[in-house]
């Protein structure tokens, strides 16, 4: 019997019907079916009405002459139409006449745009709030101390020069820091360039820790916490997410400790066991998650977790922004030996990390003990240039999974949201 299954790509779906005889799971979060207490934007205010260990908002602003909020950039679903007009009013509650600068933490990716800033925060904030763009090459950058790994911390000047620095997030399973938001929004969010390579190096990512779902012991994380602590930040507000990408959840206070209190309410709803198969069928979550193949990376890195060494991925995901890094795209567009790519980067020092250095170690990865599809609108060429094999349609997809391995009925493990879950 053959059953219609759906999955997230841009803001639409892909459907294809599959033999459900051969499915052996499909693995998914309860984000999407919790029903929260409160609405998105009350909870949110319980969550600034109740910080963890710090005072309220309104009154750490109360004396200060300058506010700087680190916010995500493009590549992010933060629901800031929601959160920033609940921080603003907050920090002006206790300090009506401060100097506020929302500062886009965008790590080393390109600079946001115009337009994708007022699709985040609406008309009215973009032309009545002072917003800058970080740019990790071009500063000005402030050094504030050196880690337990030898990384010497350079960060935004706005940030470190604030009297009062601040940040909004989100949290969800990410692929080598453990989990994203919180100390994330400093580093790699407005760190130099210099700063987030040593953070990112070959050997931090090849740490058995540094996966989706682990902090302790994980040294990516830790780096990131050193810089977060050592910036002085007092104060950071982070939204869990459903599948729909409406708040389920939130947190506020300390960078560490109001950052583990949103793990904690995350991971109960996402860990799951690996059910290994043939194939694994997953998406990127769809928009925004899924504007470039660099960003893919995270998904099928779940996928991997759950897929027979020798399997084949099937990743959706619209790449509507193409490759999303020229460094990444060249790594592999000019070496057709995998194998020969992650041996040079295991190779390289901490200090000599390149610019995308650490997805393309992941991803040589995957690629070497799985097939993977790219379900996507990017250009044919694009996609078989980074070693996958280019499909229009998951049914297309399917056909050419069946046909590589040369099983007519294959175990299947369906993911729908590969960056929502965490396989353990």
């Amino acid at each position: 019997m053959n059953k219609p299954y759906s999955f997230p790509y841009g803001k639409t779906t892909q459907t294809a019907v599959l033999p459900e005889t051969c499915i052996q799971a499909v693995i998914e979060s309860d984000l999407s079916s919790y029903r929260p207490p409160l609405g998105p934007e009350e909870t949110v205010k319980y969550a600034l009405e109740n910080p963890h260990d710090t005072a309220e908002l309104s009154v750490l602003a109360k004396g200060c002459k300058t506010v700087t909020v680190i916010t995500s950039d493009h590549t992010r679903p933060m629901p800031s139409q929601i959160t920033m007009p609940l921080l603003l009013q907050e920090i002006r509650k206790g300090n009506p006449d401060v100097q506020i600068t929302i500062l886009i933490a965008t790590g080393c990716h390109r600079k946001t745009t115009q337009k994708e800033l007022t699709e985040r925060f609406g008309e009215t904030i973009v032309k009545q709030e002072h917003i800058v763009v970080h740019n990790c090459d071009e500063g000005p950058f402030c050094q504030i101390g050196t880690s337990p790994s030898g990384n010497h911390i350079e960060l935004n000047q706005i940030a470190c020069e604030a009297d009062l620095l601040i940040a909004e997030g989100f949290i969800e399973p990410h692929f080598f820091a453990g989990f994203s938001g919180g100390r994330k929004s400093i580093l790699p969010g407005v760190a130099s360039r210099k700063t987030i390579m040593y953070n990112h190096a070959a050997c931090n990512i090849h740490d058995p820790h540094s996966v989706s779902g682990i902090l302790e012991g994980n040294p990516v994380h830790e780096d990131m916490l050193f810089a977060a602590k050592a910036s002085g930040i007092r104060f950071i507000l982070n939204v869990i997410l459903n599948q729909n990408k409406e708040i389920i959840g939130a947190v506020a206070g300390d960078i560490d400790t109001a950052h583990k209190a949103g793990v904690a309410f995350l991971s109960s709803m996402c860990r799951r066991k690996p059910v290994f198969s043939d194939i694994v069928i997953t998406s990127n979550g769809g928009y925004p998650l899924d504007q470039n193949i660099y960003q893919s990376v995270k998904g099928m890195t779940t996928a991997a977790a759950s897929c027979k060494k020798g399997g084949i991925i099937i990743m959706l995901s619209s790449c509507c922004d193409g490759h999303g890094g020229q460094d990444f795209f060249q790594t592999f567009a000019r070496e057709p030996d995998t194998k020969k790519i992650l041996d040079d980067i295991l190779s390289r020092a901490q200090t000599k990390t390149i610019p995308d250095q650490w997805q393309s170690q992941i991803f040589c990865q995957i690629l070497l003990d799985h097939t993977v599809i790219l379900v996507s609108d990017a250009p044919r060429e694009m996609v078989e240039a980074l070693h996958l094999i280019y499909s229009n349609s998951l049914s297309d997809a399917f056909c050419q999974a069946v046909e590589i391995l040369h099983k007519p009925e294959p175990s299947i493990t369906l993911i729908p949201d590969g960056v929502s879950v965490i396989l353990t």
